[in-house]
């Protein structure tokens, strides 16, 4: 049996892993907009993970004997200046749950709680490849600076990307 702190830290990463799919579902929107639908392919599919995310703690907390508990959620952001600052905000956010993940870590090693402690390693290892995504990402954004061309190929690149479930 968790401790109600622990529960509760678990569902508070839940709902946030269900507002970061919301996140990006706002920026694929406003890809959308802007006529970059491999951009709003590469946030929808990053959408579909994030909810992926959200349904392992969902699984998880049920699996553990507590109750998974669904709240609402802030409204997202739904314009940016530039596709350059969709994917600066999206690090941003991705650096938000790096430390929401360290922490609730960091709790589980307190409690010693070691099948969650087992559990978060999974998603410590997927934040680093999360946000060398994105950096990755940025970095060759600004390299492109005003070559609309050089937009266009990442665009038509982005739009192959794919969610294929890992367990």
């Amino acid at each position: 049996m968790l401790s109600e702190k622990l529960t509760q830290a678990l569902n508070d990463q839940m709902n946030y892993e269900f507002y970061s799919a919301h996140v990006y579902l706002a920026t694929a929107a406003y890809c959308s907009g802007e006529s970059l639908d491999g951009f709003a392919n590469f946030y929808l599919v990053q959408a579909e993970e994030e909810r992926f995310h959200a349904m392992k703690f969902y699984n998880f907390i049920n699996d553990m004997g507590e109750r998974a508990v669904i709240q609402s959620m802030p409204e997202p952001r739904n314009t940016f200046e530039s596709i350059l600052q969709t994917f600066e905000d999206s690090l941003e956010h991705e650096r938000e749950v790096t430390k929401r993940i360290y922490d609730l870590a960091d709790l589980a090693m307190d409690e010693r709680e070691h099948a969650v402690m087992t559990f978060l390693n999974w998603f410590i290892d997927e934040q680093v490849e999360e946000e060398a995504s994105f950096d990755t990402l940025i970095q060759r954004i600004k390299r492109m600076k005003s070559d609309s061309h050089a937009l266009e190929m990442l665009d038509i690149e982005l739009a192959q990307r794919s969610f294929t479930p890992e367990e």
